[in-house]
């Protein structure tokens, strides 16, 4: 086991303009810009894109602990459905991500629990919500 102290990441900057009314733009420093609209005109309210981050982080993983056990995805999709709370703030109380995944060889069980270890380990904006946010994923295996 190694004793040497691994450095912590660095921050993450994030540029948020303005643009009128409720929509702004984002990005890393000199990175592809995003745009958040209130209204959901624009683009995805930021909400929206709470939850659309939970799945593609979610995905990421899977995608990648799936490669690892030689079974890659041919192809991925999530549909994520997220209740909130009647109070103010509006916060998220559950959420369920509905995974269709495809790929040759792809067992059941194997993806079960890639799209498990995610969602309870290893996705960041997961691990960044209340603990009392509840997620829990539904799976669907498509034709290879």
């Amino acid at each position: 086991m190694s004793t040497e102290l691994q450095a912590p990441p660095k921050p993450v900057v994030m540029n948020i303009d303005w643009k009128g009314d409720q929509a702004f733009e984002t990005s890393r420093p000199g990175g592809p810009v995003a745009i958040l609209d209130g209204h959901g005109k624009a683009g995805q309210t930021p909400v929206d894109a709470l939850l659309a981050s939970v799945a593609a982080c979610a995905a990421i993983d899977v995608v990648e602990i799936l490669a690892k056990r030689r079974t890659p995805v041919k192809t991925l999709s999530i549909e994520a459905v997220g209740e909130r709370v009647i109070e103010i703030p509006r916060r998220y109380k559950h959420i369920t991500l509905k995974f269709l995944i495809s790929g040759a060889g792809i067992d059941r069980d194997q993806a079960l629990r890639a799209i498990e270890l995610s969602v309870t380990k290893y996705c960041s904006v997961r691990r960044s919500l209340l603990e009392e946010i509840v997620v829990d994923w539904e799976l669907e295996l498509g034709d290879s």
